[in-house]
């Protein structure tokens, strides 16, 4: 069989609009793949899902025309090694600060001797072993964008967008508001204008860029200014809207709490 290629990384510089899953749920992340998001992420970071989960949403979503994003919970060699054995080919990692940090997760996604990453032939992503190119083309169809969370990531923006092997910068503005001071505040124009300085930074760059929002003002703006790894919502806030308009509706429009 020949190894997959990652259409999410040939895309890379078009615009793309996903959503985080973060609820754990195979057949939740099924219905959304119908949808038409062009991506999904399937969170582990703050959310309950282990490995065994993910490879049950990675099945889910096999056969749709929708591309898989994976955020593990840390820059870790061990879980992103398992989640790329797993199948995953993007990852997403979470609060990178510095270059060095950058290196380091881009060395735990790549073979020897670009990188730490453990070697097997027989694995999920390899297709169990039917897959004789998977080791030779792996490094090439990952993709790994990396998370800007605090005011020391974008002081050193530039020097992370520079780590060979970083695809992209995806800043994460609810982190970002805490360690400025803003805890449950990303609209704070303070925060606000941190987002705007980044992105201004990373398209003089050209890089790619990538962006999450629940707000769906913010998310109209960010789109329009062609943000590229576009996050318009999560499974949470999709229910929610849904739940309280439902609900409204009975109601004559009005909340019912």
């Amino acid at each position: 069989m020949a190894a997959r290629i990652n259409a999410f990384k040939e895309r890379l510089r078009d615009q793309q609009i996903g959503l985080f899953a973060t609820l754990n749920s195979p057949a939740l992340a099924e219905l959304l793949a119908g949808c038409g998001f062009d991506w999904i992420l399937i969170d582990t970071e703050h959310s309950p899902g282990e490995m065994a989960d993910v490879v049950a949403q990675l099945h889910a979503l096999q056969g749709h025309d929708v591309s898989v994003i994976v955020r593990p919970a840390w820059s870790d060699m061990v879980l992103i090694k398992r989640l790329l054995d797993a199948g995953a080919q993007t990852l997403l990692i979470p609060n990178v600060q510095t270059a060095q940090e950058a290196a380091t997760a881009v060395s735990y996604a790549r073979y020897p001797p670009a990188g730490v990453r453990g070697v097997s032939s027989g694995s999920r992503a390899a297709q169990y072993g039917q897959s004789a190119d998977y080791l030779r083309t792996a490094d090439e169809q990952i993709c790994i964008l990396v998370q800007i969370e605090t005011p020391l990531a974008v002081r050193n923006l530039e020097s992370i967008a520079a780590v060979p092997g970083v695809d992209g910068l995806f800043i994460g503005p609810n982190d970002l508001a805490a360690s400025m001071g803003y805890l449950g505040d990303a609209q704070h124009p303070a925060v606000q204008a941190a987002v705007d300085d980044a992105l201004d930074r990373m398209r003089a760059l050209d890089i790619v860029t990538g962006y999450l929002t629940t707000n769906e003002a913010e998310a109209r703006r960010r789109t329009a200014q062609g943000v590229h790894v576009m996050g318009v919502a999560t499974d949470t806030s999709i229910i929610n809207r849904g739940a309280t308009a439902s609900l409204a509706s009975l109601h004559g429009g009005a909340s019912p709490r």
